[in-house]
């Protein structure tokens, strides 16, 4: 069988001390670098988490069912109308003058230098500060501030840090300007002693790797940041969403520039935007520069999608060798086409929630896609089935072949089930792992877990799945008009494949047919990664996942040991064993040297998963700061600061100017303030915190509403996790009549007795 590619990317760096990059050293106590000059062992930050782990009891879920909310909206965290005039008179409103992104592309890494420009036609100095959008795999890498000639190249500080630096160059009146994350994919940018006349321009660097969806990639640029719901939002680190808005339909008041330089190591095929109007100029059938038509165009994201002659890229190793730490990243794609014969035999042990969260549309559509998922498996498959609440119920003990006698056995006991109890989602993943392998080899495994997502002990899930990997895929596909997306897209990044979520009856049926398209196409399974002459170490994922024909293969890791090695690929397709050796040798080639800070942003997303379920966890906040520091690595816990010795403005006086961001395209006012509830989605309900079980109980209390409580409205139900609704004092009423009931009751006791 023949592969799209099998293509591999070795680099290898060497920073020098006290330049704010890695150098090589020691690896601390623990596993964990102390900092720059220390070599950071991942494996070692793991190792620290599961102990934290495994001392929980199954009741700490979501951070954000771990706060309390007093039912109010915090105003301060609302999206509002800019309103010219609002500010002093002679006060620049409107800093921000343009925004561009210079972009090269080489094989499947792109590097992205985006320039911000900044200018005062005012009379005051100001502060201007920009909200803007991100990748949500970009690896910002560096910034720079040019004032004139003169450049300030920024440093990486923890966050704390760099804000106190950036303050205190702001009142002694230096320029300065700091760039922060706030979420995976929005950033802040602040310019503070922007003087009268000044024009200053921030430059900052990421990269990214695209990944082949189908034969075509996709690079996205993003330009704006959508107006976000505050509810429930920390106040503390979300101020970022209390930003001015224009109108919807009112001009872009900054202009939008892009350029993109696409190299590719065989031919193009196709080359087009969906988002804009773009002019394509061709170098050669290997290499085209794409730029925009027109400035404008600063409300929608960017998209370039291209594909390659022939639906694939050719076999090759690319590689960067100066000394020091080495990275590798591999890449596997699928074949251009996928025929039944590629596809090896398959076994599916799918496990369904069948709590009460899960009664009505829920469990009606999971009742639909496995059905559908059964009728169209082969006479060679196997398939299982896992239902879960409170407890977990396997259907046979061993995955029964396919027959129309052992379908029609599922089908009827997935019918019988309605929704009702509590929710153990990592014990019925435990139990379907547990289910004997039908095979020794040559068959693809996969879990197919179908939830609301209402549970706790989300890290222990992702990391479960995380270490099954070589044992089976998992599929998480998401259902509920309320579902817990962090559960969902974690175990599908845990899984290494993309989250499906249904909201509604609408969209059941054409998000649960891309599902069933994207797990029934297995084209390599059992794959096992084999290093020789080399140390290799910091792998993720430690095990590979089956090949999918949606879905490439990438694993990222390091490795020690000078001179050239070997890595054996190896599997099962449905031909039978499938072999392929690569050589791994280092050559010098800077086009691939945003390796390092791509596989640190793997890292860092890896432990900000579990941070998200484990807030505050000492060793995953170090951990990811010292990714940070040691790889010049933006994280949310690092920052970028650059400050010009220069003193320009003696009072230190600023007016901070928030820069009003454009709508996106398609989005009406209604979604800014709240003046209509139709455009805003509620937040998601937290998944439910469990107590530890008592004495003789049959476990935890699940303290969500039954499918009863759904048919009641919102006002009449018990207030559950996220859900807005406004109080009008009357829930409190019972409580402040029930000392005067009591008292009633023990006086006509009284005068009876």
């Amino acid at each position: 069988m023949r592969f799209g590619v099998i293509s591999l990317v070795l680099c290898t760096c060497f920073y020098a001390p006290g330049s704010g990059r890695a150098t090589p050293g020691t690896p601390s106590r623990g596993g964990l670098g102390t900092g720059r000059g220390k070599l950071l062992r991942m494996d070692g930050v793991m190792q620290l988490v599961d102990r934290r782990l495994a001392k929980l009891r199954g009741r700490y879920a979501h951070p954000v069912a771990l706060r309390t909310t007093s039912g109010r909206k915090d105003k301060t965290l609302s999206p509002y109308f800019y309103v010219r005039g609002d500010k002093p008179r002679g006060v620049e409103t409107l800093p921000l003058k343009s925004t561009s992104a210079t972009v090269s592309i080489a094989g499947v890494m792109a590097h992205v230098r985006v320039k911000q420009v900044y200018r005062n036609t005012g009379r005051k100095a100001i502060e201007a500060i920009y909200v803007f959008p991100g990748s949500t795999r970009a690896a910002v890498h560096g910034m720079r501030m040019k004032i004139g000639k003169r450049v300030v190249e920024a440093t990486i500080k923890e966050r704390v840090k760099a804000r106190r630096i950036y303050d205190r160059a702001r009142r002694r009146g230096q320029r300065a300007s700091l760039l922060s994350m706030e979420r995976a994919n929005v950033f802040t940018m602040r310019v503070a002693n922007i003087m009268p006349g000044d024009t200053i321009a921030v430059e900052l660097d990421y990269s990214e790797l695209l990944e082949p969806v189908d034969g075509t990639y996709t690079f996205v640029y993003p330009t704006v940041v959508g107006p976000r719901y505050g509810g429930g939002a920390n106040p503390r680190t979300s101020r970022w969403i209390a930003n001015p808005y224009l109108r919807a339909g009112a001009k872009v008041p900054y202009k939008l520039g892009l350029k993109v330089h696409l190299r590719t190591p065989i031919g193009l095929k196709m080359v087009k935007s969906p988002s804009h109007k773009i002019k394509v100029q061709y170098e050669s059938t290997r290499a085209a520069n794409v730029r925009l038509t027109s400035p404008s165009g600063g409300n929608r994201d960017f998209v370039l999608r291209y594909r390659l002659a022939g639906g694939k890229i050719e076999t090759g190793v690319m590689t960067y060798s100066q000394g020091g730490e080495r990275f590798f990243l591999m890449m596997v794609e699928p074949p251009a086409r996928v025929t039944p014969k590629q596809i090896p035999r398959r076994e599916y042990i799918f496990v369904l929630d069948v709590s009460g969260s899960m009664g009505g549309f829920p469990l009606n559509t999971a009742k639909g896609l496995i059905k559908k998922l059964l009728g169209n498996l082969r006479a060679t498959d196997y398939f299982n089935v896992v239902l879960f609440a409170g407890t977990s119920v396997v259907m046979a003990p061993k995955s029964l072949p396919v027959s129309q006698a052992n379908l029609n056995r599922a089908i009827n006991v997935i019918n019988r089930q309605r929704g009702g109890g509590g929710t153990e989602l990592l014990a019925a993943l435990r139990n379907a792992y547990a289910v004997k392998p039908v095979a020794a080899k040559g068959i693809s495994r996969s879990v197919v877990v179908i939830t609301d997502g209402y549970v706790g002990v989300e890290a222990k899930t992702f990391r479960f799945i995380r270490k099954k990997l070589g044992h089976a895929n998992c599929f998480a596909f998401g259902i509920g008009s309320s579902v817990n997306r962090a559960l969902i897209e974690g175990m599908a990044r845990a899984g290494m494949g993309a989250p499906f979520v249904v909201l509604s009856n609408r969209q059941a049926a054409t998000v649960a047919d891309r599902f069933r398209r994207y797990i029934q196409q297995p084209v390599l399974t059992d794959i096992r990664l084999s290093f020789s002459s080399s140390s290799v170490y910091d792998v993720v994922p430690r095990r590979p996942p089956d090949l999918l024909a949606r879905r490439p293969l990438i694993v990222f890791g390091k490795y020690r040991g000078k001179g050239a090695g070997k890595v054996l690929v190896s599997g099962y397709t449905g031909a039978g064993a499938f072999k392929r050796t690569l050589a791994l040798r280092g050559n010098a080639g800077s086009a691939h040297a945003p390796l390092r800070v791509l596989w640190a942003r793997k890292w860092a997303a890896n432990l900000m998963d579990q941070l998200a379920v484990l807030p505050g966890n000492r060793d995953l906040v170090r951990g990811v700061t010292n990714l940070g520091l040691t790889y010049n690595l933006l994280t949310r816990f690092t920052s970028f600061v650059a400050v010009d010795k220069r003193l320009v403005n003696r009072s230190g006086k600023v007016v901070a100017v928030k820069q009003p961001l454009p709508l996106p395209k398609g989005v009406s006012d209604g979604a800014v303030g709240g003046t209509s509830g139709r455009y805003w989605s509620p937040r998601r309900p937290p998944p439910v915190i469990h107590s530890p079980p008592s004495a003789g109980s049959a476990g935890p209390v699940d303290s969500r509403p039954r499918s009863a409580d759904r048919a009641m409205p919102c006002s009449a139900r018990r207030p559950i996790g996220g859900c807005q609704c406004q109080s009008n004092g009357g829930g409190s009423a019972p409580l402040l009549l029930l000392p005067l009931a009591l008292w009633l009751v023990w006086r006509r006791r009284r005068a009876c007795g």
